[in-house]
């Protein structure tokens, strides 16, 4: 924080009750406004627009009849849906008083919701907007833990639904489930670990060529601002352990508990270095035609912004570069939610529209934006 007396009352709820209550104060220490929209800053060509606003924007599902569902994390643990409406768009409320319900998807017309602890279905939910049917619960056997419980949640290409079980604490040793990448059956049957090693992932996606599995992670807190990175990492294959708590980085020990891994374990380097305590969240290969063809099947990350740092850091869409299967550069891509030292927003998570666009939810405003490109301006 640049406040000085936000800071230091910061640290002092620090150490009277912990990591946890801090870090839940310097965020809500923001004071929200309306979208700035005149303070963001894209490519010559892109433009960005509010297309809906819906209170604690987190990730976002899109059904085949074009609605769009939208997941929350704070109370009062609403799911939305964004639907069109006589020629405008109108926000309806799915369910409420749920969980954490940060997670969303969508499979053969229904909706998967994930709470902290449990994944629940809205069967034909398309069809019932106005009156959302009762929730089926697909697996509630999830640890209960809040911190870093929300989840974000995606279906692959190989049918089985994705789900993160992130590190109970800034940074600690920790058994199954925790700290890792599950996976389950649609009806919630045979839920097994996908990768380990991972402090929490809120984002990640399939490579549209081969199908392959990347995701980002936040690095642990406290070892100053500029450690360790978050994180960009590649996983083609099931059972491979990405370092959390004993690596970051490029394979660099943990200074607490870098000589406590196990010999022989053999933990997989980030493909990219994300900047330190950016928070990043969602993620998106854009596989739309409207971009450009420089933007096309290249990943594209929400930089939710820095709770820790003493500079604020993040709040920015960024841009990762591929090329043959590696990452070759990291830039801005939209960026100005923070201006000097001011924040306008926060992003979460993207969505590709079927006509090119993208979708950005902010939770910080309340907001979803959408980013089009004017092929005119080539």
């Amino acid at each position: 924080m640049n406040d000085p007396k936000a800071k230091s009352k910061s640290l002092s709820i620090i150490g009277l009750i912990g990591l946890t209550a801090a870090a839940v104060f310097a965020i809500k220490a923001f004071a929200p406004g309306p979208p700035q929209l005149q303070n963001l800053h894209l490519p010559p060509g892109f433009h960005i627009e509010l297309y809906a606003s819906v209170p604690g924007a987190r990730q976002m599902a899109l059904s085949k009849a074009g609605n769009l569902f939208v997941g929350t994390k704070d109370n009062p643990g609403n799911v939305y849906a964004v639907t069109e409406s006589g020629g405008a768009r109108v926000i309806k409320k799915i369910a409420s008083g749920l969980y954490m319900p940060n997670g969303v998807a969508m499979r053969d017309n229904a909706l998967y919701v994930a709470e902290v602890n449990r994944v629940t279905r809205f069967d034909d939910i398309d069809a019932h907007l106005d009156a959302p049917p009762k929730a089926v619960v697909v697996n509630d056997t999830l640890p209960r833990d809040g911190h870093h419980g929300w989840k974000y949640i995606r279906f692959g290409p190989d049918g089985w639904l994705y789900v993160p079980i992130g590190a109970p604490c800034n940074v600690c040793v920790t058994d199954s489930p925790y700290a890792g990448l599950l996976r389950m059956h649609p009806d919630g049957t045979s839920l097994e670990s996908y990768a380990s090693g991972i402090r929490n992932t809120v984002g990640f996606d399939w490579s549209p060529d081969k199908n392959e599995l990347w995701f980002t992670d936040n690095g642990r807190d406290l070892l100053g601002d500029n450690l360790p990175p978050d994180e960009l990492n590649y996983a083609p294959t099931r059972g491979m352990n990405f370092g959390f708590p004993f690596r970051y980085g490029d394979n660099v020990p943990d200074p607490q508990f870098g000589a406590k891994a196990k010999e022989g374990v053999v933990f997989t380097a980030p493909a990219q270095d994300l900047h330190p305590h950016a928070a990043a969240l969602g993620m998106r290969f854009y596989t739309g035609k409207m971009f450009p063809p420089e933007y096309r099947n290249q990943i594209f990350i929400c930089e939710h912004g820095s709770w820790n740092s003493s500079v604020k850091v993040g709040y920015r869409v960024m841009m990762v570069t591929l090329r043959d299967g590696k990452a070759i550069n990291y830039k801005p891509f939209l960026d100005g939610f923070c201006k000097d030292g001011e924040v306008s927003g926060r992003p979460v998570d993207l969505n590709i529209m079927p006509d090119g666009s993208m979708l950005l939810s902010d939770d910080y405003t309340g907001s979803i934006y959408r980013i089009t490109y004017d092929k005119s301006a080539r």
